[in-house]
């Protein structure tokens, strides 16, 4: 008699005929999803004003492109400089056909234009990823950075499609209406975005499971291995270059959504680079780490980029630090931490992470200082030399002003420094301890 909640799987000849072998659900995955599914409903609902909408959508767009980056970076080792090429064109096939649908010549609804995008990258992954695809490591980058400066430069040359430096724009509110609903209103558009992000991401995850998304982790990890039993290594980097693609089009095509507009930005080598830099922010070997990635992606670009004008400048030493200490992205400190947190030793951190947070505040609010001052000579003279910052009045002009804030800094680099080298050693003891309690466990298995 079947068990409920289990799924039966068949045993080879050797077990015998009608033998059946039962395995449980996956509990913890299902609330995992569970989980995600309730947050995308739920956001707007907590964060009700319009700019947090428009930030939801966006960080829905950025969660699809950056998992579909990861399928090149982390699941296949393949580093793109060019993958906004296929988001980007995914955005411009997008646009157009929308405003096709908006003259009334296809008689389509507006929900499925983000699939339009995601055929159209897929089909220029087709067209271009043979060649791209032939050669591994830091050829591949090259070749596409190569390919992402050609099609930069021919949106500029072809304005007839491109829609030269103003761009393309449409009207999403077009097309059929089901139910009444228009995707004027900004939540009506979220909604829609949300569903692709829930239904890309689950196709994404059940990617990774599947054969090709293992052996694209071997093509990562040994290529020579996976040719010697038999395996085309550039055949498994084109398809899964192919169907990387597919999805950051299907981005592109939600974006062409929600901004109603596409410009040849959307296909610049700098757009590249943003995956490129919070894909690996997040974490680019764990499958999670990308979303986490596309949530700082829209905060910098939204938040920190109206806060400051040096925002980039910021960005870059975060990801500098990043680089220096924690080169798995924010998903492997997380992921470390439950490590410990599930041997009952992570309450003994906490002293040492508020020391390194507290010291490395202060190291960045004494370089802040400093950036902030030279930003503020640099652009904005005619408005003297006084400027306020965090509640405070600095003077560029002023040595008192430069003294300070290189004081705080050298103060707060000091001190993160002695705390980040008691936090090594603790952090050692505890690992070491893990150690011998999971042997010992081993041991009493």
């Amino acid at each position: 008699m079947p068990v409920p909640g289990a799924t039966a799987a068949p045993i080879p000849a050797h077990r015998g005929h009608g033998y059946y072998e039962f395995r449980p659900l996956n509990i913890g995955r299902w609330i995992l999803w569970s989980l995600f599914a309730i947050i995308l409903g739920v956001a707007p609902m907590v964060w009700t004003s319009s700019l947090a909408h428009t930030m939801l959508s966006q960080m829905g767009i950025a969660i699809i492109v950056c998992l579909s980056y990861n399928m090149l970076l982390g699941q296949g080792g393949m580093l793109s400089f060019g993958h906004a090429v296929y988001s980007g064109l995914g955005s411009f096939f997008a646009i157009h056909a929308l405003n096709l649908v908006s003259k009334g010549q296809w008689p389509i609804p507006v929900s499925l234009l983000p699939i339009i995008g995601g055929l159209a990258g897929m089909f220029f992954a087709v067209l271009l990823g043979w060649v791209t695809t032939k050669k591994a490591a830091t050829p591949f980058a090259m070749i596409t950075l190569g390919v992402g400066e050609l099609v930069f430069a021919m949106s500029l040359m072809f304005p007839e499609f491109f829609g030269g430096e103003g761009g393309v724009s449409g009207n999403r509110v077009a097309g059929p209406k089901p139910f009444g609903i228009t995707f004027g209103p900004q939540i009506q558009l979220y909604y829609l975005i949300a569903i692709y992000t829930f239904v890309c991401t689950g196709l994404m995850f059940a990617f990774t499971r599947t054969p090709l998304g293992r052996m694209l982790n071997a093509v990562r990890d040994n290529p020579e291995r996976v040719e010697f039993v038999g395996y085309d290594t550039q055949k498994v980097r084109y398809i899964a270059f192919i169907i990387a693609a597919f999805f950051a089009g299907i981005s592109g095509g939600l974006a062409a959504l929600n901004f109603e507009i596409v410009t040849s930005e959307v296909v610049s080598g700098y757009r590249s680079g943003a995956y490129l830099l919070f894909t690996f922010l997040g974490g680019a070997t764990f499958f999670f780490g990308p979303i986490i990635g596309g949530v700082l992606m829209v905060l910098a670009f939204v938040l920190l980029s109206e806060v400051t004008k040096a925002w980039l400048l910021y960005l870059g030493l975060v990801f500098l630090f990043m680089v220096m200490y924690a080169p798995g992205g924010i998903a492997s400190l997380i992921m470390m931490n439950l490590r410990v947190a599930s041997f009952g030793r992570l309450r003994e951190l906490w002293v040492s992470y508020l020391a390194l947070a507290a010291t490395a505040f202060l190291a960045l609010l004494g370089a802040a200082g400093m950036i902030e001052m030279v930003y503020h000579i640099k652009l904005n003279p005619a408005l003297g030399p006084e400027l306020k910052f965090l509640g405070t009045t600095l003077n560029a002009h002023s040595v008192d002003s430069w003294f300070g804030c290189a004081f705080v800094l050298l103060t707060g680099i000091g001190l993160f420094e002695l705390s980040r080298r008691a936090f090594k050693r603790q952090w050692g003891e505890i690992q070491s301890d893990i150690e011998k309690e999971i042997k010992r466990r081993e041991a009493l298995a």
